[in-house]
């Protein structure tokens, strides 16, 4: 029995294909608003097409629904560390394409997929990993994997092989490659990707350097 087949089987709502095809998430921490809007440019105009804002950061949603707004069409805003249904609901009324959260909670899994949003739970073992599958996660983010290493990424996948995952927490940007060689379907890349980019005066054309060096290292090997 593969992890879509069984009783519970239904219509999931998959990985974008922005996502699909670039493989990278970029997670934006806290700023003021003309920071934000400036490292979303920069990640925008450098090729990053997920983008993810922090439910915990004050005025995480007013910075969700201006830069929904304000970035081109093919780009998706997601909104993390979702807790509630609830807020799953306030996260899609401000623009969110994607929700993701640091467990498998399925009430929060099924809230996103009945507003056709993508999913992207947080689990760590196996048995978390499949909860969230089974409860309709578009992929699953390894969390923390950074600690753990491709190795443990590798291992879990050997044993959940149709299952998408995207190893997040304390990666670092220049090291990718060997992430996508022990199967990961994405990356999502926070505090070594941005550095001081969200501070003020914080370099950006040095961000738009490092972004354009994930983004070849998470280019698909040919064939």
């Amino acid at each position: 029995m593969t992890a879509e087949s069984g009783p519970s089987a239904f219509r999931r709502v998959p990985l974008s294909s922005a996502l699909q095809r670039t493989r990278i998430v970029a997670v934006l921490g806290a700023g003021d608003a003309d920071r934000t809007d400036a490292v979303a440019d920069t990640l925008a105009a450098n090729g990053v097409r997920c983008l993810e804002l922090t439910m915990t950061v004050p005025g995480a949603l007013a910075a969700l629904e201006r830069l929904a707004a304000r970035v081109p069409p093919d780009v998706d805003i997601g909104m993390g560390t979702v807790m509630t249904p609830q807020d799953v609901v306030r996260a899609a009324g401000a623009g969110a394409r994607f929700i993701t959260s640091p467990n498998a909670a399925p009430d929060v899994i099924h809230a996103s997929r009945n507003l056709e949003l993508a999913s992207y739970p947080g689990g760590l073992t196996p048995g978390e990993v499949h909860l969230a599958w089974r409860a309709g996660a578009s992929a699953v983010t390894l969390f923390p994997a950074g600690p753990l290493g491709t190795e443990y990424l590798a291992a879990v996948r050997s044993t959940l092989p149709d299952i998408g995952l995207i190893p997040s927490g304390s990666i670092d940007c220049g090291g990718v490659a060997p992430w996508f060689a022990a199967g990961a379907a994405a990356v999502a890349l926070g505090r070594d990707l941005l550095r001081d980019a969200m501070l003020p005066g914080g370099d950006l054309a040095a961000l738009a350097g490092r972004v354009r060096q994930v983004l070849a290292d998470a280019e698909p090997a040919p064939g």
